[in-house]
């Protein structure tokens, strides 16, 4: 019988793509239960134990935005969000509200199950490009725990998402060194780079906002046509 934890979640209306979305999942060794609309996609999410959630943005009721917010405020549980193709301004509102990653529709199946596939090494460090030393890193004021995957600032627990956890500690682990953008992406998303994809921005300034950066404070400096980097205390990057 599989674990409960190797269930995912799928929240979507479109009840013909659940069942094929379903048969490729299967097919992965992963057990798929369906909800069809907010309300109960909700529910279903919050009360019980999921690897992951592929939330619709377009739902009957509350939309995928408002379900995503409402899980957001209890759980880090990975949320993998599917977009109406075209609509830039969805996939930056995910993001900013919390998704692990995106996917516009239509899609192919088996770049869904990819997806998940990426988003599951990150939120498990199991080689989704991250270093697998579990010692705790600190810079400065911020302190980083692999093995429990908990961050503190000035000791003070930080709410990350696995996403911005991962991202964080690629950048502390190169605290002083510049990051390229194509090796965050790679590393954070594990995929492959496009100078059009803004998605590791939105990272950025997201785990930047939780840091308390401010315009005289940063943790974290942008290098202008490069990427990005943590800098130490008492440093000064010219971007």
């Amino acid at each position: 019988m599989m674990a409960v934890m190797e269930r995912i979640l799928v929240i979507d209306d479109d009840v013909e793509l659940c069942h094929l979305v379903g048969e490729y999942l299967q097919a992965e060794g992963f057990a798929t239960d369906f909800v069809h609309d907010g309300e109960s996609g909700l529910k279903k999410a919050t009360d019980s134990e999921y690897l992951l959630v592929v939330l619709d943005v377009m739902l009957p009721g509350i939309n995928g935005f408002e379900v995503l917010r409402r899980i957001r405020a209890t759980s880090r549980l990975p949320v993998l969000l599917l977009t109406a193709r075209g609509e830039d301004v969805d996939r930056i509102v995910g993001l900013e509200i919390g998704a692990d990653d995106y996917l516009p529709k239509p899609f192919n199946p088996r770049e869904l199950v990819a997806r998940i596939r990426a988003v599951l090494r990150r939120t498990h460090g199991d080689g989704g490009g991250l270093p697998s030393a579990p010692d705790v890193v600190c810079v400065g004021d911020v302190e980083l725990d692999p093995a429990t995957r908990t961050v503190r600032l000035d000791g003070k627990p930080v709410d990350l998402t696995s996403v911005e956890f991962n991202l964080l500690e690629v950048l502390l682990r190169e605290a002083g060194r510049v990051v390229p953008r194509e090796r965050l992406v790679n590393a954070v998303l594990s995929r492959k780079f496009s100078p059009f994809d803004r998605s590791i921005d939105m990272h950025v300034s997201k785990v930047r906002k939780k840091l308390g950066d401010t315009d005289n404070d940063e943790h974290i400096k942008t290098v202008r046509g490069v990427g990005y980097i943590f800098a130490r205390p008492r440093e000064k990057v010219k971007a």
